[in-house]
């Protein structure tokens, strides 16, 4: 049988992001085969998401700093599973494990001279445009790491215009993200726009005034996702009778929980933790709030969208390739908390100045653009660029 290894360095990824390419290569005829950190589960509480799914997992002792000597560990342990199982395809994904994969597949291949194709994912390289200049350390290495890659897999489009100049060995390829699966997601769609009266279930767990609009955020509390700024935000709104809802966990937790305390906005923002049915949460708030600074082609934006929420986020790569300004939503320029309250001031009070659309029926509407841009970025769109790709490696 024909064995195929997915590769990433935190454990989770795979069932997360993952099972649709699962199942197309198993399609295929292949064994499909799992290398990552099992210890460190990022993705979900723990690893039971793997048990009876038949993927074959190993345990990769891989580490996040590129100057760590584990890095040698990894590589080994890689290279020793390749030997020993000979993969005919391996896809990798995250910066350091599709840098220890391709370097460990490359030295496989001179070793037995057997040519096994690579291809990596980028979910979002680490550099691009408006990022502080430490993130650019990142280009060199993708860079060179270009040239031991059959295909270079990207998810935007100015990640796809720069990967196109790289050195590669095989070739450039741009796909909508990890795709969504909207039929899962029709039943969660959102029904009623009045601020009150819809969403019972989430007001009454998390302490929620009955009549008050709900922003949501969801995901990990990490500084590039910018939950501060949209804390300080919720300080310039406290004439509107909107509550902010976090939810996600992360080492920022301790921080933002000292900031609302400092600002005094305990009843305004909530934290819920980690959330198992996110779009049913969705769909019984208002509007999606998104202030993070750097994304490949963001999932929980998807989500949003597929729920029928209207989105503010920032004008970053990736965001706006699923959000156009004033359509889906409305883009921040900059990461001041002033513009976002004013993003958000201007999807929730009663009229703008140029137009005598309500609140709610311009918060419909940005709703049903979401709803039919996200088919474009649809499961079904996805796993034929997928089935594609994989066949012409195979061939």
């Amino acid at each position: 049988m024909k064995k195929a290894l997915l590769v990433t360095r935190v454990s989770g990824f795979v069932p997360q992001h993952e099972m649709n390419n699962v199942k197309i290569l198993r399609e295929m005829g292949f064994e499909v085969h799992y290398a990552t950190d099992l210890n460190n589960v990022v993705y979900g509480k723990d690893n039971s998401r793997l048990e009876g799914s038949g993927i074959i997992c190993h345990q990769i002792d891989f580490c996040r700093s590129p100057f760590s000597k584990k890095v040698k560990i990894a590589q080994r342990q890689l290279e020793d599973l390749m030997l020993r199982e000979s993969f005919h395809l391996i896809h990798c994904h995250m910066p350091m494990s599709a840098v220890v994969a391709r370097r460990a597949a490359w030295q496989v291949r001179k070793k037995t001279g057997r040519q096994v194709p690579v291809l990596y994912t980028a979910h979002g390289f680490h550099f691009c445009h408006g990022v502080p200049w430490k993130n650019w350390l990142y280009y060199p290495i993708e860079r060179h790491y270009a040239r031991y890659t059959d295909r270079l897999i990207l998810i935007n489009e100015e990640d796809y215009r720069r990967g196109c100049r790289f050195p590669i060995r095989g070739k450039v390829v741009k796909i909508n993200g990890v795709g969504m699966d909207l039929e899962k997601m029709e039943p969660y769609r959102k029904q009623c726009w009045e601020m009150a009266g819809d969403g019972g279930d989430i007001r009454e767990r998390y302490g929620l005034p009955s009549d008050c609009g709900i922003l949501v955020s969801v995901g990990e509390l990490s500084p590039s996702k910018n939950h501060l700024v949209a804390i300080e935000a919720m300080a310039e709104l406290r004439d509107l009778h909107l509550v902010y809802l976090i939810c996600g966990r992360g080492r920022m937790e301790e921080t933002l929980r000292k900031k609302v305390g400092e600002l005094h906005l305990e009843e305004r923002v909530r934290f819920a933790g980690y959330v198992e049915n996110v779009p049913e949460l969705l769909r019984q708030c208002d509007c999606f709030f998104f202030p993070s600074g750097r994304e490949g082609l963001p999932v929980a934006v998807m989500e949003a969208m597929a729920v029928g929420l209207p989105v503010i986020a920032a004008d970053i790569r990736g965001v706006h390739d699923l959000i156009q300004q004033g359509r889906g939503g409305y883009l921040a320029r900059t990461f001041s908390p002033a513009e976002y309250a004013a993003k958000a001031r201007r999807l929730f009070t009663e009229k703008e100045e140029e137009s005598a659309v309500p609140r709610a029926a311009r918060r419909e509407e940005m709703g049903r653009w979401n709803r039919e841009r996200i088919r474009e970025f649809s499961l079904d769109v996805v796993e034929g660029q997928m089935r594609q790709i994989y066949s012409e490696v195979v061939r």
